[in-house]
């Protein structure tokens, strides 16, 4: 059975219990990881995985929080004659290969290989013998993409919005999702506290009235900011004003079934 296994559940700024927004989808033959920020290698021991067994990496945009682990992950890797496929938009592809030059990655004597893959929106690809993934574009960073997975064997689909305000061509996609991971960065309070917030994130009102709306089978939040004083009790209010579909509010280390 596949599994969604969180590394981190937080926002831009890690605190004590929980670290940048990362995750895992294990196919149950290779390893897929969905961004990378810091400490990645360890967090992925942790969730008892072998680092090596990754065999791509999904960037959704450029912002720090997502990405500032490839040079550890690489570094820590050097020695391996193992390549992994990088994937994520034309500009991710393009900062991050900048970003491993400046600790100069890419030179001959590093053994580790990344193969960078440029997508497009809409562009569909396959990532195991039994798992696809389309690319789909989102507000938030001129960089940024959502990913659509579909797990063939299980005949589950499950979507990752990435960091994003509500965008309804991805809950048009969504639609009677079996698993929506999304954007739920905090209270809807701090949206009227800070309207700004509105362009670049999702609040848990907003996301459980849309996911009710769409019908979406489970839903599953995530990016909270840590730099804010709430629990994760008013989140789960929140959405539940809306929303009466399953509900998982996952912690670091979560591992879930699909």
């Amino acid at each position: 059975m596949s599994k969604l296994c969180f590394l981190g559940t937080g926002g831009a700024f890690a605190a004590k219990e929980r670290d940048n927004t990362s995750f895992i989808l294990d196919s149950g033959k290779t390893l897929i990881l969905i961004d990378c920020p810091g400490s990645i290698i360890q967090k992925i021991y942790k969730l008892k995985f072998n680092p090596r067994d990754v065999s791509s990496i999904l960037v959704t945009h450029i912002h720090p929080d997502h990405i500032y682990g490839l040079p550890s992950f690489v570094h820590s890797l050097m020695l391996d004659g193992c390549s992994v496929n990088l994937l994520g938009s034309k500009e991710s592809i393009n900062f991050c290969k900048k970003l491993l030059d400046l600790f100069n990655l890419q030179d001959k004597r590093i053994k580790f290989r990344f193969n960078f893959v440029s997508l497009n929106p809409g562009h569909s690809f396959q990532l195991a013998s039994s798992l696809s993934c389309t690319s789909l574009k989102v507000p938030h960073s001129h960089s940024s993409l959502a990913f659509h997975f579909y797990f063939e064997e299980e005949k589950k689909e499950l979507l990752y919005s990435g960091d994003t305000p509500i965008h309804p061509p991805l809950f048009r996609e969504a639609a009677e999702i079996d698993y929506l991971v999304h954007d739920c960065s905090a209270p809807s309070r701090f949206f009227r506290k800070y309207p700004s917030l509105h362009s670049m994130h999702t609040n848990s009102i907003e996301l459980g009235r849309i996911s009710q709306k769409t019908g979406i089978k489970c839903l599953i939040p995530c990016h909270f900011f840590s730099e804010l004083d709430y629990s994760m009790s008013e989140i789960e209010r929140e959405i539940r004003r809306n929303y009466n579909g399953k509900l998982i509010i996952p912690e670091d280390l979560t591992k879930i079934t699909l």
